[in-house]
């Protein structure tokens, strides 16, 4: 396939004054392509993260960036979604839509036939159906708690993935995953980690559909079931440093109201999975601010107080640490339905990729985006949705 035509529009700069640049990507299966193209227009801007956190699909894109060196990384994801979508009805679909399909009905259509060939016969490298199917299987055994299988994901990571680099280069990694048996939301992360293929894939496991994959003794489930979002242990995790955030969503958690079944199945979608990230900023925020003004205050206390055991302990919650958080969010196209996740074609695939290279562009072309925060809060949010698209 050759590239997508999209032209460099935006230029590099220097390193923006923070001292982490961090990547979180959520989950969204086939649509993962749009954080693809974000990471596209990053690297162009020579904004390479130090932390890149991702949930489900967002893991898998996470360990591709992680595991590969910069120059390498825009190649090898191109590879992977080129990889994932790379079906015989390609290039009948391309045809139909230049040349049959025209409007949203039509290619409301051809979408819904790639979705079908999707659940029949999976996607290329990432899954496959059971056989036999999942109720032949015993109960208890694993085969019997999914309608598809996984091991082809597995060889996939290791072709485009190197581990070795991941464990050992410095780029922190952090892929999301749900405890079966406890429940417990459990973080994959180099700093406490030796990150396999089995830690990107548990984070992707997402039941009924996919089997559960045991690390460590242990079975676990796609992290997308509890919160979708890494955003939460970015900004709380300790060292606290200056962060520029790019959180890059799949699901947006506005929307219309739902017309039809098919719709309210997508808009069911779109609030489970796109965690409120923009809630949970406006919460952060306040936390922030409060720490801030507790940093002030314990500035001016006397001496003497400033050594009380009370002193100590709000001194251990107080800190003068910036973040930028940038929000890049898909937008759903009009004949995208309740199945634009697993809807792995080449033509919606270059679309996403697309959509997020431009998103990020446009992004990039507000300079306050990196610069450091000088309000009371420490705190600056970018949402291009919101703040003006030019």
């Amino acid at each position: 396939m050759s590239r997508s035509p999209i032209k460099k529009t935006h230029h590099g700069s220097n390193r923006p004054p923070f001292e982490c640049i961090a990547l979180l990507l959520q989950g969204g299966g086939a649509l993962g392509a749009y954080q693809a193209g974000v990471y596209q227009a990053l690297a162009e801007a020579d904004l390479h993260p130090d932390w890149v956190a991702g949930i489900s699909i967002g893991a898998i894109n996470a360990a591709i960036i992680a595991g590969n060196a910069p120059t390498a990384r825009v190649d090898k994801l191109r590879a992977f979604w080129e990889s994932v979508t790379d079906h015989p009805s390609n290039d009948w679909a391309r045809f139909a839509a230049d040349h049959l399909a025209r409007g949203e009905a039509a290619r409301s259509y051809l979408n819904q036939l790639s979705a079908a060939a999707a659940v029949v016969g999976g996607a290329a490298g990432f899954y496959a159906p059971r056989w036999p199917p999942a109720w032949l299987y015993p109960a208890g055994s694993l085969e019997a708690t999914s309608y598809y299988e996984t091991s082809h994901l597995k060889v996939t990571l290791e072709r485009f993935v190197d581990f070795d680099r991941i464990n050992r280069d410095g780029t922190r990694l952090s892929v999301g995953a749900v405890n079966v048996r406890s429940g417990n939301f459990v973080y994959f992360d180099t700093t406490t980690h030796d990150i396999k293929p089995e830690h990107v894939m548990a984070s992707g496991a997402l039941p009924p559909g996919f089997p559960a994959v045991e690390v460590d003794g242990e079975h676990y489930w796609d992290g997308g079931l509890i919160s979708n979002t890494p955003l939460h242990w970015v900004v709380q995790s300790e060292p606290r440093m200056d962060t520029l955030a790019f959180q890059v969503d799949l699901w947006s958690a506005r929307g219309d109201f739902p017309s039809d079944l098919l719709e309210v199945a997508m808009r069911q979608k779109e609030i489970q999975y796109s965690s409120r990230t923009r809630a949970n900023t406006d919460s952060f925020k306040r936390l922030q601010k409060t720490r801030c003004a507790l940093a002030r205050l314990l500035e001016q206390l006397p001496e003497e107080l400033k050594k009380t055991e009370e002193a100590r302990h709000l001194q251990s919650l107080a800190d003068h640490k910036v973040f930028n958080i940038v929000h890049l969010i898909y937008r759903t196209k009009h004949y995208e339905g309740q199945s634009k996740d697993y809807e792995f074609s080449r033509l919606s695939m270059e679309e996403h990729w697309q959509a997020g290279y431009l998103d990020a562009v446009r992004t990039l072309r507000h300079p306050e985006v990196l610069q450091r925060p000088d309000n009371q809060e420490g705190v600056f949010t970018f949402d291009l949705a919101r703040d003006g698209r030019e």
